[in-house]
């Protein structure tokens, strides 16, 4: 399964968690901190979270609202428990546009409805929505909300459009559509397209013959009349923003050319093209139809721009995220700054927001935030794995008039959750160089206040966000901010408080500028002292407190929180921590070495009866000790059981005669259609699959946890994500085997995509030849088996199929290309496979 694709699909859903109340520290309660007790800050939070990718924050009365892509929108009236009002892209009916494909049909006429990328449905992305008091009506009254809007077909073919309400929930009447992209020189069509990309075919024309335009632009199209999308924009993601002086103006971008602007009048919502080519005063683009660049090129990343002009420092700030906005894809947010709405926009290293060349853009930006971890580790207080995010970006930024607060609006995704994701919202400040500093835990009506320096010394998890821009997430690590201004622990360096709140630490030789606030901890539950700051090579750095402990409760702690899950029933090998809470040590020694090793290596009999072995952890820190001992069950091997065969000679049957025969389907597991013939096998025949075909086998042919799956595979090519076999529960719960997978091309067994898991065995087998592949689950124990020798084995697999009617197919699933060359010798079992069967199965095909 593609992941990008995944994530696409994923967009298009709306995740709502069961509202909850976060349990801590009341407002009346106390909480130990700096030796003394303080009385904490506000109640625990509640919140009630929702998916709204590419949040646009918009403040009406006192009603927050974030309005995203694929038409999604929710409410909240504190930034923290939302509810969503809109219905995606049910039409007719459409809570925002009506009718979608007759409202927007300006727009859908060159991009976004079941076209291309769009084929099937539709492609509406990242509206901006604001009240504009000056735009007139087609009755002549002034006022109206306005939302604007993308719809795209291609990474480069989209279309930027504006409509407008009476009421900010809708529906709103689509107006015009007023950028184009993607155009062609001459006639020209997309994949799985109709619509000519010529650009006589967009509003240019118009513009000319209105003498808005000097004429159509050479400079366009590359050599071969294709559109010169490392130079020019890719129409999308479009943000409205006042300056200082009322005008009104548009950024807007990904990708492709960069981050151009317009200016807007407010009047009739539509852009002021430059109407001819130049250059700014400091040497970046002016085109006479998409305006002035002022971030990015050269098809480097970078998108969902927005800017907002700052009263208090007098600075434009130029928002944007970098990377791709899949779990997998580093999506991070960065800042830029300028004196002028249209640019120049700097970073704090003074680096121009516009790329000088086909360079690497990570080291431009003052990088916000990224893929990190405040780590839970063993006798933390909590449950989890901590809190953190993956990819978190595409935001908007709220200055509240009323509040004086900033804060920063996002979705992001999780770690250990796969494409799920959900809107954010953090506090932002300002430090003393007049950069935004970014909350490091989700707004939870905090307020920015006097701290005591007391109240400041102890022990902190710490998070450096680097600049990057990279899948890997950072962890948090242990420092100290002592009272004689020194830091110790995993770094050193010094700090130091001014003022009211703000801090200084110096690091590594940088300096870091920000400020120390409270916050509440979603894994303590509990209002923590904090501290966020930035340096002047853009670098973000986060700090959480710590509750003082003595040496003696931190063993105590780990002791009681250090577990090792059911040892009753053990058949693959035990994870051993080393390391606890502040780097409290851990050692282990077994009383078996043959049973289980000190390491966690498990060895289990070829038959017979259960052994057994103990663990004992010692657990230290400074002169504390304690031991804790757990007594492990080792399961023999047991022979996994036959419950289908699908020989494919000649017929799609079950030689077992449990379960119906297979079908034919198109390339797709629900599409019909399709043809899978016969040829030479590694056993008699085989079924032929012609990268258009897949055959559907039987509903509910696995229902539990203890399963295996084993065949004879010759690939006529390799594609990335192509299945062999697959199972699915629904779209967000399935388990394909893969020969070429999303690590490092991998065969691999993949589960996701509310989680990901990655069987990867370390090798890809070869296309043209005969391989046997072959995987067992048992109880979350997954063993992956390539030519009969095991290249993985992981634990913690999902269990999709236990209680339920999985779909089940060879060759398709619902998203990637079809498998195309041989299968043969199906085999499903049940139990898992022994290494001696899975052996024997490489060995005898028969």
């Amino acid at each position: 399964m593609n992941r990008r694709w995944v994530s696409a699909l994923l967009m298009m859903m709306l995740f709502v968690t069961v509202p909850g109340q976060v349990f801590g520290t009341g407002p009346d309660s106390t909480a130990e901190k700096g030796g003394k007790t303080q009385k904490q800050q506000g109640q625990a939070p509640v919140y009630q979270n929702v998916s709204v990718h590419d949040p646009s924050i918009v403040k009406d009365g006192d009603t927050y609202y974030v309005f995203g892509s694929h038409i999604e929108a929710a409410r909240s009236k504190d930034l923290q428990s939302w509810s969503r009002f809109t219905n995606g892209y049910t039409t007719p009916g459409n809570v925002l546009y009506g009718d979608l494909a007759q409202n927007l049909a300006g727009s859908f006429a060159w991009a976004g409805q079941n076209d291309s990328d769009s084929k099937g449905g539709f492609s509406v992305w990242a509206p901006d929505v604001f009240w504009n008091p000056e735009y007139v009506n087609a009755d002549g009254t002034k006022g109206a909300y306005m939302l604007y809007y993308c719809t795209s077909s291609t990474y480069i073919r989209s279309a930027i459009g504006f409509a407008v309400s009476p009421k900010i929930e809708g529906p709103y009447q689509y107006v015009d559509t007023l950028v184009y992209s993607g155009f062609t020189e001459g006639d020209a069509k997309d994949k799985d397209s109709v619509i000519n990309k010529k650009w006589t075919n967009t509003n240019i024309p118009k513009l000319i013959d209105a003498g808005q335009l000097s004429g159509a632009s050479g400079a366009w199209f590359n050599a071969d009349g294709s559109f010169a999308n490392g130079t020019y924009p890719n129409a999308i993601d479009p943000n409205l923003y006042y300056d200082k002086n009322g005008q009104l103006w548009m950024s807007y971008g990904s990708w492709s050319g960069g981050i151009f602007v317009l200016p807007v009048d407010p009047k009739t919502g539509k852009v002021k093209y430059p109407g001819k080519d130049g250059k700014t005063a400091d040497g970046r683009l002016v085109d006479r139809y998409f305006g002035t660049k002022v971030a990015g090129g050269y098809g480097k990343s970078g998108e969902g721009p927005y800017v907002v002009f700052d009263k208090a420092t007098g600075y434009y700030y130029l928002y944007m995220t970098y990377g791709w906005l899949g779990a997998d894809g580093g999506y991070n947010m960065r800042v830029f700054r300028a004196k002028n709405p249209d640019g120049p926009y700097v970073d704090a290293q003074g680096l121009n927001a516009v790329l000088p060349g086909d360079t690497d853009n990570a080291p431009y930006g003052n990088k916000l935030m990224g893929n990190y971890l405040f780590a839970r580790d063993v006798g933390d207080p909590g449950t989890g794995i901590g809190v953190g995010y993956v990819s978190p970006g595409h935001n908007s930024v709220l200055l509240d008039d009323a509040t004086g607060k900033r804060f920063l609006v996002f979705h992001t995704r999780f770690p250990q959750m796969g494409e799920a994701h959900e809107v954010r919202v953090h506090q932002m400040y300002m430090n003393a160089d007049g950069w935004p500093v970014v909350a490091p835990y989700r707004y939870a009506g905090e307020t920015l206040s006097k701290v005591d320096r007391q109240d400041l010394i102890g022990e902190y998890k710490f998070i450096n966000h680097g600049k990057g821009t990279t899948a890997d997430i950072q962890s948090s690590v242990y420092i100290r901010l002592n009272k004689d201004n020194t830091i110790s622990g995993d770094l050193t360096g010094t700090w130091k408080k001014t003022g009211h709140n703000e801090a200084e630490l110096v690091i590594a030789g940088s300096v870091y500028k920000g400020v120390f606030a409270s916050g509440w901890d979603p894994v303590s539950e509990r209002y923590v002292m904090t501290f966020t700051a930035s340096s002047r090579e853009g670098v973000a750095v986060w700090g959480s407190r710590l509750e003082n402990k003595t040496d003696q409760a931190l063993v105590q702690d780990v002791y009681n929180d250090l577990s090792l899950g059911d040892t009753a029933k053990v058949v693959s090998d035990l994870t051993l921590p080393a390391e606890g809470a502040r780097h409290t040590a851990i050692s282990w020694k077994s009383s078996d070495e043959a049973v289980v090793s000190a390491s966690g290596e498990v060895h289990r009999p070829a038959g017979g009866a259960p052994v057994q072995a103990v663990l004992t952890a010692t657990i230290t820190k400074g002169g504390a000790s304690l031991t804790k001992s757990f007594t492990v069950t080792v399961l023999p091997y047991q022979d996994a059981k036959l419950s289908a065969y699908y020989g494919l000679d000649g017929s799609f049957a079950d030689s077992q005669g449990r379960f119906a025969a297979g079908t034919v389907t198109g390339d797709r597991i629900d599409k019909s259609g399709g043809s899978i013939t016969f040829a030479e096998g590694r056993q008699g025949q085989a079924a032929k699959f012609d990268g258009a075909s897949g055959i559907r086998l039987p509903d509910g042919l696995i229902s539990s946890n203890a399963y295996s799956v084993a065949l004879w595979i010759k690939p006529e090519e390799l594609t990335t994500y192509t299945t062999a076999f697959f199972g699915a529960k629904d779209g967000d719960h399935w388990v394909s085997l893969v020969p070429r997978g999303a690590v490092a091309n991998n065969t691999m067994v993949w589960s996701g995509s509310t989680s990901w898991y990655d069987g990867a065995t370390g090798l890809t087998i070869p296309a043209g030849e005969w391989s046997h592949l072959a995987f067992s689950v048992e109880n979350g124990t997954l063993t992956v088996y390539v030519n009969g020798v095991q290249k993985f084995k992981g634990a913690n697999f999902p269990d999709w199929f236990t209680g339920t009617k999985a779909s089940f197919s060879l060759g398709v699933n619902w998203w990637d290309p079809p498998f195309k060359g041989l299968i043969d010798e199906l085999r499903v079992y049940d139990g898992a496979l022994t290494p001696a069967q899975a052996a024997d199965l490489a060995k005898n095909p028969s």
